[in-house]
């Protein structure tokens, strides 16, 4: 096992990719934090994920909040003295409408789910990776096929996801004198709620409707675990993984 006696913290685990990566890193022996809004469905997650040979922690925190980050780590270093690995996976979308017609309410709120509450975890599992013994650890950002290539109608969730590959990329580059690793998992059409769409049809950029094919999430958590088990000298800075014959490549 690979993550025997390391503490991992996973946000927006609750549900789809997030839950499905907590579950795998808890059956590689990882003691994961279970964090997210629902804490009746981060509680869910905990369950489903008994018998495993990791353990689960449920600490219910909205990530776009300061204090709550803060506290979120405190609690962290409380019980575990360290933290090892952070998957950056929350994340929220706006109603596909037109550029011009989208709501401020709705830009504003992705912008917080999408870039703040990374920035603000980033920042947590730095201050707390550089003072720990032995220094550092590993953080996972979510970028999604979007932070590389938008689809119709969605500003507000491809710009944030573009901006996360600058976080990424930052994070990267300070992170090094701490011996923090920085990387980046861009996933494409991973079956979940947010994904039923794709099946019965979603726009595309040539102004059709179009089914599209999605994956098992599991192929998502697999590479998390990959990504999180390399040892401090190596690092995944960026990785898609997608299903085979969704039209990301020639998009657009």
């Amino acid at each position: 096992m690979t993550g025997q006696g390391k503490i991992a913290l996973v946000t927006g685990s609750g549900s789809g990719i997030g839950r499905a990566a907590a579950l795998a890193l808890m059956n590689e022996g990882y003691a994961v934090v279970l964090t997210g809004r629902r804490k009746d469905a981060l509680e869910e997650t905990a369950k489903l994920g008994a018998g495993a040979p990791g353990s689960a922690m449920v600490h219910a925190a909205d990530l776009t909040i300061p204090a709550e980050v803060d506290g979120l780590f405190a609690a962290i270093k409380a019980n575990f003295g360290r933290i090892d690995v952070v998957f950056n996976n929350a994340g929220a979308n706006a109603p596909g409408v037109l550029l011009e017609d989208l709501e401020f309410s709705d830009w504003q709120a992705v912008v917080n789910v999408n870039l703040t509450a990374v920035f603000l975890c980033t920042q947590g599992a730095f201050r707390m990776m550089k003072a720990q013994s032995p220094q550092g650890g590993r953080i996972i950002n979510n970028g999604s096929i979007s932070a590389q290539s938008p689809r119709p109608n969605s500003v507000a969730y491809a710009a944030t996801k573009h901006a996360v590959t600058g976080v990424t990329k930052a994070a990267s580059l300070d992170g090094r004198k701490y011996n923090i690793a920085v990387g980046q998992i861009d996933i494409g059409n991973a079956a979940s709620n947010m994904t039923a769409a794709m099946l019965k049809g979603v726009p595309q950029a040539n102004g059709t409707l179009a089914p599209e094919p999605v994956m098992d999430v599991q192929n998502v958590a697999n590479a998390v675990v990959y990504m999180a088990s390399l040892p401090p000298e190596a690092n995944v800075f960026t990785m898609t993984v997608m299903a085979t014959t969704m039209p990301l490549v020639g998009r657009g």
